[in-house]
Formats: C-alpha cells, structure tokens, sequence
C-alpha cells in the first residue's frame, strides 16, 4: 500500500528531482501563466506566514525568491524591481530610523 500526501502548491523548480531522488513519485503540472500568478500569490502568503512563524533568515530568503518569481512573472526584471525600491527609498526614505508615526495635526479650513 502506498501513502499519498496531496499538496497542492507551488514548490521550488527542483523539489520533484530531491523526491525522486529520495525514492518517492510525485506528480506536477506546468501551469498556464494565469494560474501560475495566482499560486505565486498564495505562496507569498505561505511565505509571509512562515516568515512570521519563525523569524530567521530562510524564511526571508525564501520570501525574496518567491517576490523576484512575481516580479519576472509581471514582466519586471529584478534590475527593475531593485531600481524602484532604491528611488522609493532615495525620495521617501527607507525604514532605518525606526520611525512610529503616531498622529498628524492639520489645519481645518473654514
């Protein structure tokens, strides 16, 4: 008899090699570009969450692989996508200071 785990995610272009590898089957598909965006996004999430979980640096590393895989997949390269990051960070700042924005008085016009 045969255990069968269903999944049902994205994995990682070599995960079915290291199953195979380790004496298992698996079956995969290659999805459509469409779908292909949607199980990004949901891996992302995964990410973030395990990120969150856990705190430490593969999770994050894991979670920067999964934002250059939206990127490419949107038509971005990562010189593109680290080029608006650095502008972002040139004209608004970046997040070094530590700062907590708590309020912001505006005068009424009467």
């Amino acid at each position: 008899m045969m255990e069968v785990i269903t999944y049902n995610k994205l994995v990682r272009d070599r995960i079915p090699e290291i199953i195979e590898k380790d004496g298992k089957t698996c079956e995969t598909e290659v999805l459509a570009d469409k779908d292909y965006l949607a199980m990004l996004d949901a891996k992302l999430d995964e990410e973030l969450t395990e990120y969150h979980q856990d705190k430490n640096i593969e999770e994050l590393a894991d979670l920067m692989e999964v934002i250059y895989a939206v990127a490419e997949a949107r038509g971005y390269s990562i010189e593109q996508l680290e080029a608006v990051r650095k502008e972002k960070a040139e004209k608004r700042g970046a997040f070094k200071d530590k700062i907590f924005l708590k309020t912001v008085q505006a005068q009424l016009l009467t």
